[in-house]
């Protein structure tokens, strides 16, 4: 029962993503392209009505995603996240008051549907929740290291889809880490109350990491389309995530024969994510005006 609770909550944190990211995109996209990666960004950003109602809904998320990890696995939850692709297509276009193709629908149906199946092989199971600070150090380092490194090479690149994927590259690991130090964080806060959570260090780590994650990934919006950042943040942070679930937890997943459904469900899953993007921004291209 606590699986389906929390595969519910991880939905609702999918969706409420969703329309963060919506929102989010409104309003980065009136920041001035001079205003990238630095204090004037957060200064626009602030001013944008949609910026702030996406980030409220975001927060709301993550109330739903504390939920779902504090319920299920990490290796579970985030997984589902993936579905916030689909999720943003459609509000987008609910938004923008257009019809979805059929071929992105047919996107959506294959994350569904992919998703479903790899979830259904994997099984993910195990898991502790004690962690060495040994083991808390390396996870540190490897994370932040990995996005220091994403967030030097998109700087050293022009606005475009190669500078939009490595932002979004960072902000999916950093978005990784967050749920990762989050996970502990509400494991305490269930054993030993709201005093020991405001006393977790990682209750903080995961609220900067947060915080963090989001700042990288308004430079990705900013920086280039959404075909180019999306799949990266997307499916990045699943793998992270599950990488990070059996380091830090020993979260495990079935092997064997099982490896051919979670293949095919990964395959079918990636083919959707990819495709999105490239739906919407058909569909956000002007159409061809009417012969005279």
């Amino acid at each position: 029962m606590s699986g389906l609770l929390s595969a519910v909550f991880a939905l609702l944190a999918a969706v409420a993503n969703a329309t963060g990211t919506v929102l989010q995109r409104i309003g980065a996209r009136t920041v001035p392209h001079g205003d990238a990666f630095s204090m004037r960004l957060i200064r626009h950003l602030v001013h944008s009505p949609a910026w702030l109602g996406g980030v409220a809904v975001i927060v709301g998320a993550a109330a739903f995603q504390a939920l779902a990890l504090n319920l299920g696995s990490l290796s579970l939850v985030q997984p589902i996240l993936v579905t916030e692709l689909p999720f943003t297509l459609v509000i987008a276009c609910a938004v923008a008051r257009r019809r979805l193709s059929a071929t992105g629908w047919a996107a959506a149906l294959m994350v569904a549907f992919g998703l479903g199946l790899a979830l259904f092989a994997a099984a993910p199971s195990g898991g502790h929740g004690e962690v060495s600070a040994g083991l808390w150090t390396l996870t540190l380092v490897a994370t932040t290291g990995a996005m220091t490194v994403c967030v030097l090479a998109a700087l050293t690149r022009p606005r475009g889809m190669s500078r939009a994927a490595l932002f979004s590259s960072a902000s999916a690991i950093g978005y990784a880490l967050t749920a990762t130090l989050m996970t502990t964080a509400t494991d305490v806060f269930e054993r030993q109350g709201a005093g020991a959570f405001l006393t977790c260090w990682q209750t903080y780590g995961f609220v900067a990491a947060g915080g963090l994650a989001l700042f990288l990934l308004a430079n990705a919006m900013e920086s280039g389309p959404l075909v180019a950042s999306q799949p990266a943040l997307t499916l990045g942070e699943a793998l992270v995530s599950l990488a990070l679930g059996g380091l830090v937890y020993g979260e495990r997943v079935r092997t064997g024969w099982w490896l051919v459904p979670e293949g095919i469900g990964a395959v079918l899953v990636t083919w959707g994510i990819v495709l999105l993007p490239r739906v919407e921004m058909e569909a956000d291209e002007p159409s061809a005006p009417p012969p005279r």
